[in-house]
């Protein structure tokens, strides 16, 4: 039974989540999963089909690198908020799930949006705040204690599954890797690239469509796939898992309806799990999709938004296609810089390069 204080709390929550706000769309541009190493020599940012390349984004302020989040207030098991614990499902207030039916009111865009906005903490979530890198095959755990200390980054993306992965055959990635360069003092952002939207714009990812029959179902099987990949590599509960969605032509409906369905569907098995649901994608693309998918009340949304814009100042704050109140705060990463090469403690490693203050996996 939930005491005052308890029901006080989510109270509190709840009327958070619902502020409105309205946002218009954009076109797709660049951002893009890694490339193998043997092939990741520099690339700049790709052009949209119309052959521009993106404009910068207002640029910020960079974090201290490195910087840990605090840890949240404690809570009870089964508390919402709280730690998962044997209760299973993780609750994020500000992201409620849209139902498996199609029919059924909220699983269509036209309820009241909500911001997605408040500490992740507050939920059980473990957040970094600083640099972090992401690359295709994840380094040796020798490299990743030469870049420790010697780098700016005190995160690396890892991608961890999904049937879309570019790279994999991960020769280092393992729980041991996990264990070892967690001791090490780096945060962890798992990455499952699953099935792609059937209007993918890249022709290595088409072979990957998803299905337009049960787009939620589908995604609720590769939800549940993605946390079992992040449970082999010792990522517990409470974990982020972010699912990368390439850039896709999310101005044809269908398709639009299609991919976020999907989503969906994997978010609600994610949380079902107890893991904190995040989303990568290109900001004129999914992330844009998404954004004007929440202005529009629909449900069913990620908890944390990892967004790709290249060849810009690195900012949280200034994407130009997210309401600067959304997806706030502790729940935004920017890709800023694509396949560069960088060599630190005398280990050169191809990479993307982002600022983070967001949810990271759990170790141990």
């Amino acid at each position: 039974m939930a005491t005052k204080n308890q029901m006080m709390r989510r109270a509190a929550l709840l009327s958070a989540a619902l502020a409105t706000v309205l946002t218009g769309g954009a076109v797709p541009a660049s951002g893009a999963e890694p490339t193998p190493p043997d092939f990741a020599a520099y690339r700049p940012a790709a052009p949209a089909p119309d052959g521009t390349l993106s404009d910068a984004a207002p640029g910020g302020g960079a974090p201290t690198p490195g910087e840990p989040g605090e840890p949240g207030e404690p809570r009870e098991p089964g508390e919402p908020g709280g730690d998962p614990g044997d209760s299973g499902r993780l609750t994020d207030p500000a992201a409620p799930d849209a139902p498996a039916d199609p029919g059924t009111p909220g699983a269509d865009a036209g309820g009241e949006p909500s911001l997605v906005r408040g500490d992740p903490r507050e939920f059980g979530a473990q957040t970094f705040r600083g640099n972090a890198f992401d690359t295709c095959q994840a380094p040796s755990a020798d490299t990743m204690r030469a870049w420790h200390g010697t780098s700016p980054f005190g995160a690396a993306g890892v991608y961890i599954g999904g049937r879309g992965r570019a790279c994999p055959k991960q020769k280092h990635l393992s729980p041991d890797w996990v264990r070892t360069v967690d001791q090490q003092g780096w945060k962890l952002m798992p990455v499952y690239v699953g099935s792609q939207a059937p209007c993918v714009i890249a022709e290595n990812k088409r072979r990957f469509r998803m299905s337009d029959k049960d787009p939620y179902g589908q995604g609720k099987r590769e939800g549940l796939d993605a946390v079992r990949q992040a449970e082999k590599l010792g990522m517990g509960r409470s974990s982020a898992v972010y699912l990368d969605m390439e850039a896709y032509r999310y101005k044809q409906q269908k398709c639009a309806d299609t991919t976020l369905r999907f989503i969906q569907g994997w978010n609600s098995a994610v949380r079902d799990e107890g893991y904190v649901a995040g989303f990568y994608s290109s900001a004129d693309s999914g992330v844009a999709h998404l954004e004007k998918a929440r202005a529009a009340g629909a449900r069913g949304l990620p908890s944390a938004m990892w967004f790709a814009r290249w060849r810009t100042e690195p900012s949280l704050d200034g994407e130009r296609n997210l309401d600067p109140e959304a997806w706030q705060p502790h729940r935004r990463i920017h890709q800023h810089t694509g396949n560069v090469k960088r060599t630190y403690g005398g280990h050169t490693v191809h990479i993307d390069q982002n600022l983070v203050d967001a949810p990271v996996a759990v170790v141990g």
